[in-house]
C-alpha cells in the first residue's frame, strides 16, 4: 500500500451516522488505458476507505497492458462492488460517459487510474457532507507527486476560495475532488465528448453557472495525483486548454476570453511547493 502524507483533516466527527452508513452508496468511477503500472494503487485505496456502501466501477478502454488481468485480480475483494468493463472508447469522456451510466449510487465522483486517496476515511467523511439534503456537491483539495516520490508534494491545489464567479478566470474546483449526487447529472447531462481536454471544465461551468448547484467546500485533501496528466503537461496542452475553456464558457452564456483564462496560469506559481 501507498505511503501517503500531507492529509489535511477538518474538525468534523470521523465516524458517518448509521443514517449515512445505510443509506447513501458512493459510486466512484475510474477510466483506465494501459494503466497496469499505476491503477493498482488506485483500485488499493478505493479498498482502504472505510466507508462501506462503495461501488466502484472501471471503464477500461481495451488496454493491452493487462489492465484487465488485473481487474479480475482484485474483483473477488470486492464482493460484488466492482464493476468494470474493457471495450473501445470513443477517448476520456466518451468512457467517463460510460463509467456514469453504470453508476447506480446515490452520489458519483471520478478517481484517476493513475491517482489515489491520500487517507483511508476520504469518502467517509465527504458522505457526511450529503446527510444535509440541501447540499447538491462537495470538493476539497488535491496535491501532486512525481512518481516515485509519494511523500513529497511538489504541488499542493487547494480549492478554499473557489466561488463560480471565478470560473471565467479558468479556475474550477479540483476535478478529482468534485462530487455530486447522481441526480444532478441527470438533470444537467454528462460530459461533452468534443471537448479535447476541457470538458470537465464545461461540466463545472455548466452546473454551476446554468444549473446553479448548491455545493460544499471541504478543507480536506481528496486525492494525490501524479503529475504528467492529460491537462497537467505542455505548452501545447495549456494552449487546447485556454482554448477549450473559452468555449465552454461561451457556450453557456458566461463572458470570458483567452487573456482571462490564462490568468489562472499565473496562479498555479503559488501552488508549487519545494
Amino acid at each position: 500500500m501507498v505511503s501517503v502524507l500531507f492529509a489535511i483533516f477538518a474538525p468534523v466527527n470521523k465516524h458517518p451516522s448509521p443514517h449515512i452508513m445505510q443509506h447513501l452508496r458512493i459510486s466512484i468511477i475510474t477510466v483506465a488505458y494501459n494503466s497496469a503500472a499505476t491503477l493498482e494503487d488506485t483500485i488499493q485505496s478505493v479498498l482502504s476507505q472505510t466507508y462501506p456502501d462503495i461501488e466502484y466501477i472501471v471503464v477500461d478502454g481495451d488496454s493491452t497492458d493487462g489492465t484487465a488481468a488485473l481487474l479480475r485480480r482484485y474483483e473477488s475483494r470486492f464482493q460484488g462492488r466492482l464493476l468494470w468493463v474493457s471495450e473501445k472508447d470513443n477517448g476520456i469522456y466518451d468512457a467517463m460517459n460510460k463509467g456514469f451510466r453504470m453508476a447506480t449510487g446515490d452520489v458519483v465522483g471520478i478517481l484517476n487510474s493513475d491517482d489515489y486517496f491520500t487517507a483511508p476515511d476520504v469518502i467517509a467523511r465527504m458522505a457526511e457532507a450529503f446527510a444535509d439534503e440541501a447540499v447538491d456537491a462537495v470538493y476539497g483539495d488535491i496535491h501532486f507527486i512525481r512518481d516515485g516520490e509519494p511523500e513529497r508534494c511538489v504541488r499542493y491545489y487547494s480549492s478554499r476560495r473557489f466561488s463560480p464567479g471565478w470560473l471565467r478566470f479558468g479556475f474550477m474546483p479540483a476535478h478529482p475532488s468534485f462530487y455530486a449526487r447522481r441526480a444532478v447529472f441527470e438533470r444537467a447531462g454528462l460530459y461533452k465528448t468534443d471537448y479535447k481536454i476541457g470538458s470537465d471544465y464545461e461540466m463545472m461551468v455548466r452546473l454551476f453557472c446554468v444549473h446553479r448547484i448548491r455545493a460544499r467546500y471541504l478543507p480536506m485533501d481528496f486525492v494525490t495525483m501524479r503529475m504528467g496528466g492529460l491537462s497537467t503537461s505542455g505548452v501545447h496542452s495549456k494552449l487546447q486548454l485556454i482554448k477549450d475553456d473559452v468555449r465552454a464558457c461561451r457556450e453557456n452564456g458566461i463572458y470570458t476570453n483567452a487573456l482571462f483564462i490564462a490568468t489562472k496560469f499565473l496562479f498555479k506559481i503559488f501552488e508549487l511547493r519545494g
